[in-house]
């Protein structure tokens, strides 16, 4: 079967930090391929109300920064909508400014937890008060008069530590970090590329030095492995060998590649460049015959968090039982993803069990078939979409909108995948 060489839209957490740095430099910047969907959109509109130049245009995105002070106290509340990634960041962001800001979001971020940013902020001398509840936005944040702080975070945390760490940014004050494992490490690796002292050794982040504005500069966003995940899946399930070219290849977001291993899926990895520290290439599948159960441990979850779904339907269609331990934060994403993923393959069929820290999958259940309840969460719907790309299988979604948040076009390309499967 010929093979289908395909990309995937711009990386999401790539955009997002692009788009704040870019409104804490000396100049303006322009960001390339940058992902249009729903949260970067968000995030644009945020720095917008925060008194930044933010002009959005097919393909490419010019930020220019304001002159002296990066932001003002915007005069009314910053809408974070469902993009966990704008609100804990630029909370961050904020906390080392003079700026008055009230955070809030749509109902589903409104239910998830945000002290776990707020505490390490109000610890380095943010003064945050939480308006509707505790944990919960909408908050109020006074930024300012920051000090340096040494933290160590509950769990491994990408937005946790971006967030810290862009506070001592902004504040001009040192910060150090360390946390209980690996987690994506995007913040650090551009903070770097664009000459902040930032030292790295083993789960031990610090900052050192800041306090100045980065330099403008022009990046180029490399696609979101987490998309390519879907379509290296799609290929798997309809038996197409894939290519997904000009993807992002950081180790600390591909760690689904060893898991599809596991299961029994040839992946092909071959990096070609870089850009602002993050490297990029091609990612390749060749469909096997079977596919084989797997564990995934605690310790590789925060490097596959948003594969997880993906990763649970190709379990449903492997011969075994496979168990996924250390997933408790899939419970807090979006949706509650962890009962979902679990309700929904009983609802196709197959046999699935979540508890509170695990996910317990039966494989090779009938042929799919029935409606899923996607909890409107992107990552959801389009992992159970492809269970339609098995033979035989009738699976519908109870909506088809959510996937773009992240990956608009998804489903033309799932009809490419079909086309090609005859």
């Amino acid at each position: 079967m010929t093979r289908w060489t395909t990309t995937v839209p711009g990386d999401k957490s790539l955009t997002h930090r692009a788009l704040m740095l870019a409104a804490l430099a000396d100049g303006a910047c322009r960001v390339e391929a940058a992902l249009d969907a729903g949260d970067p959109r968000t995030t644009a509109a945020a720095l917008a109300g925060l008194g930044v130049d933010v002009a959005w245009k097919t393909g490419m995105v010019t930020v220019r920064p304001r002159a002296g002070q990066p932001f003002v106290s915007p005069t009314e509340p910053i809408d974070c909508g469902n993009s966990g990634t704008t609100a804990r960041l630029l909370l961050g962001v904020v906390a080392g400014l003079p700026v008055t800001a009230t955070f809030t979001g749509d109902a589903s971020l409104r239910g998830r937890p945000m002290r776990r940013v707020t505490d390490p902020l109000t610890e380095m001398g943010a003064c945050i008060e939480e308006l509707n509840g505790p944990d919960r936005l909408p908050l109020r944040i006074r930024g300012g008069n920051l000090h340096p702080v040494e933290y160590e975070t509950p769990v491994a945390s990408a937005q946790i530590k971006s967030a810290i760490l862009l506070a001592g940014l902004t504040g001009g004050v040192e910060v150090r970090l360390c946390e209980p494992g690996v987690s994506r490490d995007h913040t650090e690796r551009m903070l770097r590329s664009l000459g902040v002292d930032l030292e790295v050794e083993g789960h031990s982040v610090r900052l050192r030095s800041p306090g100045h504005r980065l330099p403008a500069f022009r990046f180029t966003v490399p696609g979101d492995p987490s998309s390519a995940a879907f379509l290296l899946a799609a290929g798997v399930l309809a038996g197409v060998p894939v290519n997904v070219e000009q993807v992002g290849l950081n180790p600390t977001r591909i760690g689904f590649v060893p898991v599809f291993e596991r299961l029994g899926i040839a992946v092909g990895v071959e990096v070609m460049g870089e850009e602002l520290g993050e490297p990029f290439g091609r990612l390749s599948v060749d469909p096997p015959a079977t596919l084989h159960p797997v564990t995934v441990d605690p310790a590789e979850i925060p490097s596959l968090i948003d594969e997880i779904p993906v990763l649970a339907v190709l379990a449903s269609r492997a011969e075994g039982v496979s168990v996924m331990q250390g997933v408790a934060e899939l419970r807090v994403k979006e949706s509650d993803r962890l009962a979902l993923i679990a309700a929904n393959l009983r609802a196709l069929g197959g046999e699935a069990v979540a508890g509170p820290d695990r996910l317990e999958i039966s494989g090779c259940a009938p042929v799919p078939g029935g409606v899923v309840e996607t909890g409107n969460d992107h990552r959801l719907a389009m992992a159970f979409a492809l269970l339609d790309l098995v033979p035989g299988a009738e699976v519908g979604l109870n909506e088809r909108t959510s996937p773009r948040v992240s990956f608009p076009g998804f489903f033309e390309a799932l009809d490419e995948v079909r086309r090609r499967a005859g």
